[in-house]
């Protein structure tokens, strides 16, 4: 063979060798375990003071931190916006992505921003930066339902993820998963405790404000509700109703955030669509008829319940009413927030009650444009002073995609509803 020719195919297969390196950098970059954090470059914004009313339409479910930012979740993202009271979602301030691990949960306490993922780990982020805090390795988290596109249930709601605080003040992490549940210290992603416990015979429903977590435990007969130290993961005892049935549901309520820092419980069993009614504390839980039934919601030591046209509040402990109205008519409580309790009227009006005095703090319909109220609320949440609710057409059934699902692209409506009192 020549030399050019044969120089030539040198050169041809050097080409395919530095051509298959490429691919291979190309693939490796793309499909290799990644992460990024790209963090704020404005500092952090002031708490604005918004003009009660609906701010503004949403494509996603924002979590409201520290006053300031609104949380966003994603598929393989956590990130943020602000103002807070800004009309639409903007160019994020921070945002975290990991590939390929999904995001199945966010949680905010104070300035610290909770993501939890497919794979187990969970990652702190400091809301006022989006630096990342910590790393640690938690519980893999069992089978979570696909979010609808609004993420609300991944930020308002998510499975395994509870915070609390102990007696002295620690914040504290709880993750669970099948088989498996720990605790961490909120400050820095140091594991506290972790115990093995059953799969398929146990649910982790909440936390408590006396820093315990709630879990219905049917692993050794009928089930119990356990009440486990949420610092050090000694369980406390496990309780069960006088007379009540065998198979628990237990329903947090009067709860902070989600389902954590929770100051009631609603026990019921199979068939039963009303439920009764506890306070939780330190001792074994206390019974409260003033919370039985599902149209009454907690906030401190005040019950707010809607029934036949009419709102009452109530003592808690005593079941003493306090106040009543009937000048709403029919309404339906969608969010509880401390001081305050927010109701839907039938006409879609927002209207924000005092739940110790009943006085109003704010009413007005949460309609925005020529959008209408021709809608049912969806998901619903409350935090400092701000409500968010989707939107979902009239006809929606659960089974519908997200399209006929709910009423437009931006189907979340936020809204402000006052200073704190």
């Amino acid at each position: 063979m020549r030399w050019p020719e044969r120089r030539r195919w040198i050169m041809v297969a050097l080409a395919a060798v530095l051509a298959v390196g490429a691919a291979t950098a190309v693939a490796y970059r793309v499909l290799a375990p990644a992460e990024v954090d790209t963090v704020a470059r404005s500092a952090y914004p002031p708490a604005p003071s918004p003009q009660t009313g609906v701010i503004g339409r949403l494509p996603v479910a924002p979590l409201v931190v520290d006053g300031r930012l609104r949380v966003y979740a994603g598929n393989r993202q956590v990130y943020a916006d602000q103002p807070v009271n800004g009309q639409h979602r903007v160019t994020p301030f921070w945002s975290y992505r990991r590939w390929p691990a999904q995001l199945v949960g966010v949680l905010a306490d104070d300035t610290t921003v909770v993501s939890r993922w497919s794979d187990g780990l969970l990652v702190a982020l400091d809301a006022r930066t989006g630096r990342v805090a910590w790393r640690a390795d938690g519980p893999v988290p069992g089978a979570v339902p696909k979010p609808r596109r609004t993420y609300a249930s991944t930020v308002w709601d998510p499975t395994g993820l509870y915070a609390t605080r102990t007696a002295d003040g620690r914040r504290v992490l709880v993750a669970a998963g099948p088989g498996r549940v720990g605790g961490y210290d909120l400050a820095d992603g140091r594991r506290l405790w972790r115990a093995d416990v059953g799969g398929d015979c146990r649910t982790e429903v909440g936390t408590t404000v006396a820093g315990e977590l709630l879990a219905v435990d049917a692993c050794d007969g009928p089930a119990r509700v356990e009440f486990r130290d949420a610092a050090t993961g000694a369980v406390r005892t496990r309780w069960q109703p006088p007379g009540g049935p065998e198979d628990l549901m237990v329903v947090p309520v009067g709860c902070r955030d989600g389902h954590s820092n929770c100051r009631g419980l609603r026990v019921s069993g199979p068939g039963d669509d009303t439920g009764r009614g506890w306070l939780v504390g330190p001792g074994d839980p206390v019974a409260v008829p003033a919370l039985d039934g599902t149209d009454t919601e907690l906030d401190g030591e005040w019950a707010v319940g809607t029934s036949a046209g009419l709102i009452t509040g109530r003592s808690a402990r005593t079941g003493k009413e306090l106040w009543r109205r009937a000048d709403l008519g029919p309404v339906r409580i969608i969010a509880v927030e401390p001081g305050r309790v927010h109701l839907l009227t039938e006409r879609n009006e927002l209207v924000t009650l005092d739940p110790a005095t009943g006085v109003e703090r704010s009413r007005f319909v949460l309609d925005l444009g020529h959008d209408g109220v021709g809608w049912m609320p969806g998901r619903a949440y409350a935090a400092d002073g701000y409500v968010a609710v989707e939107r979902v057409r009239q006809r929606a059934t659960p089974d519908d995609d997200d399209q006929a699902y709910y009423l437009m692209p931006e189907a979340v409506l936020l809204a402000a509803t006052g200073t704190s009192p």
